[in-house]
């Protein structure tokens, strides 16, 4: 179904176009000043400069039309030229039965769906997560299920990072601890020679142990240069070490992303793009794009209209190694030849939009993809401490998202010890649920290029802008179906103000999926779920659903909070929070 402004634009357009006015005058947009009007039209003021007439004239001539449509009960015109309008309580409902109805909840669909890839994640094997991976993983994860919400065809990537000097230094820190293993030996037999079993807690270990030693040690660092070299250039025992590196490592993530709620279709890496880099190299070549530069390889990006220096992008180093740039391009290939993809989102720190505008650039000059396709940068803010600085631990080291989950969670459950609807076996699960609820609520309700301060107890709060407040908003609505029991809810028209507030909210469910996605931002889903979940808070405290006596009054609300239920878990879903029966 359309959005409720799309809707009524089409009735306004005819207007206009009726009255012989240029049909791309009749846009309506919601009220700037909700107490006078719903919603509002302001093409008469253009309207006048193409028509040499005043606005309120061009107004007048619209408005008399629209006076006559079922679906207005009132379009009057306030001078200059500003033309406001209030639906009928029936149009009101008649839509509200329509979302209640439709399988996508009043969603818009995509008229002409699109394929797109989304990468995010883009953590390094043999390193665990930490929460600088947290918003990458759930504004990612949240965009892939606005994309398909919206009636697009997603796939989701993690991009890990596999193939660079990081397995270097692990390779070379292994080597000096266990040097007596086979996966060590110049003379590695794949067929006759195994590698032994290595865990998580080792790998966490020894990265960063080889990482500081890299900087203190320059034969240490070489080792490892010389290590991820001899790796990307087919050594069979560190070809074969690496894969028990990887096997390890992305076990490990998925059980840390699993307990966050977010999920990847692929869990293609760096390595999966190196054999396209030669390739790439090639149309580089051929097309006159690349040449040297200071011993490196380098593709001019800057363009005339630049209102700064954009450097040109490296895309081979002095001493022949590839670096991101390389491989990123070498993966757009490769996301071209497997998806043919319409666009390519990358949900990336915001501080790095200058190598993603190099990437693009290249990546449409060397054309490895149609003009058309979009490639974006979805970039982020960061998450901040109370000092206003990125987010640390107590002694200033960069917090794992393990122990980030276990600290809202056990929060959580603390919160949770004096309630009298949770009871004991249940707390350790609710307390999940609520802690990821907070968390992820309380990332996503800011527009994703903001940073934000981090605050568990603000996030965790029963009130205001929080992921708890709606969940405590489906409980109430749960608690009052179950007492409903043997009810049959059913909309038999509109007795209240506050029912009235709900329902143009639900109404207005349409436009906020439809911002959300062209702006590529989440935070207008968190926005109009909030407002839904106010609206039915006004609305319960005004009536008493359950006690009412009139048959009808009764039975209509009842379907109203199934409505708002249904429509606030269908945000949840999108967001990737999971709603609760009970709070």
């Amino acid at each position: 179904m359309n959005s409720i402004t799309k809707a009524l634009t089409a009735i306004v357009i005819a207007a206009f176009e009726q009255c012989g006015y240029d049909p791309a005058l009749g846009e309506v947009t919601p009220s700037d000043r909700p107490d006078i009007c719903q919603f509002q039209c302001n093409g008469a003021f253009a309207g006048a400069k193409l028509y040499r007439k005043a606005p309120f004239m061009i107004a007048e001539e619209v408005a008399a039309l629209l006076r006559e449509k079922s679906e207005f009960s009132s379009a009057e015109v306030v001078k200059p030229g500003f033309i406001n309008l209030i639906l009928t309580d029936e149009y009101i409902l008649s839509v509200v039965k329509e979302i209640a109805a439709d399988e996508h909840a009043g969603i818009p669909q995509a008229e002409n769906p699109q394929t797109i890839v989304i990468d995010y994640g883009g953590p390094n094997v043999a390193k665990p997560l930490h929460i600088g991976h947290l918003r990458s993983a759930i504004i990612g994860q949240a965009m892939k299920n606005l994309a398909r919400a919206c009636g697009h065809k997603v796939y989701s990537d993690v991009h890990l990072g596999d193939w660079g000097l990081q397995i270097g230094l692990v390779i070379a820190e292994l080597n000096e601890r266990f040097p007596e293993r086979r996966c060590f030996a110049a003379d590695f037999d794949p067929e006759r020679d195994s590698v032994e079993p290595l865990s998580a807690e080792l790998l966490c270990e020894v990265y960063p142990f080889a990482s500081n030693k890299s900087k203190e040690d320059e034969a240490f660092k070489e080792k490892a240069h010389i290590a991820t070299y001899e790796l990307q250039n087919g050594r069979a025992g560190y070809t074969a070490l690496w894969k028990e590196i990887l096997r390890v490592s992305v076990a490990d993530l998925k059980e840390n992303y699993s307990r966050l709620g977010v999920d990847f279709d692929y869990w293609y890496g760096e390595s999966d793009a190196d054999k396209y880099i030669p390739e790439l190299m090639k149309i580089l070549e051929e097309k006159g794009l690349s040449y040297e530069s200071d011993g490196a390889l380098v593709v001019d990006v800057q363009q005339e209209d630049d209102k700064a220096p954009i450097p040109p992008a490296i895309v081979r180093k002095s001493d022949n190694s590839s670096i991101y740039a390389t491989t990123d391009l070498a993966t757009i290939i490769q996301r071209e030849r497997d998806f043919k993809p319409d666009k390519i989102w990358y949900v990336v720190d915001k501080r790095q939009e200058l190598h993603f505008t190099q990437v693009f650039r290249c990546a449409k000059r060397a054309q490895l993809v149609p003009q058309e396709t979009e490639l974006e940068l979805l970039g982020f803010g960061t998450m901040n401490g109370s000092d206003g600085k990125p987010y640390k631990t107590r002694d200033g080291g960069v917090m794992r998202l393990s122990d980030l989950i276990e600290t809202v969670t056990e929060s959580s459950e603390k919160r949770l010890e004096s309630s009298a609807f949770v009871s004991e076996e249940n707390r350790s699960e609710y307390a999940r649920k609520l802690g990821m609820a907070a968390l992820k609520f309380g990332d996503l309700i800011n527009h994703r290029a903001k940073d934000y301060i981090f605050d568990i107890d603000k996030f965790l709060s029963a009130e205001g802008k929080t992921g708890i407040y709606i969940l405590y908003t489906i409980s109430r609505i749960n608690s009052i179906m179950n007492k409903a029991e043997g009810l049959k809810p059913e909309f038999r028209g509109i007795y209240t103000d506050a029912e009235r507030e709900i329902m143009l909210r639900l109404l207005m469910t349409g436009d906020a999926f439809r911002l959300a996605m062209s702006e590529k931002a989440p935070n207008y889903v968190c926005e109009n779920a909030y407002q839904l979940a106010v609206a039915f808070s006004r609305f319960y405290h005004e009536n008493r659903i359950l006690d009412e006596e009139d048959e009808d009054k009764k039975l209509s609300w009842l379907a109203l909070s199934l409505t708002v239920k249904r429509v606030i878990t269908k945000h949840l879903d999108v967001l990737g929070i999971e709603t609760v029966e009970n709070m």
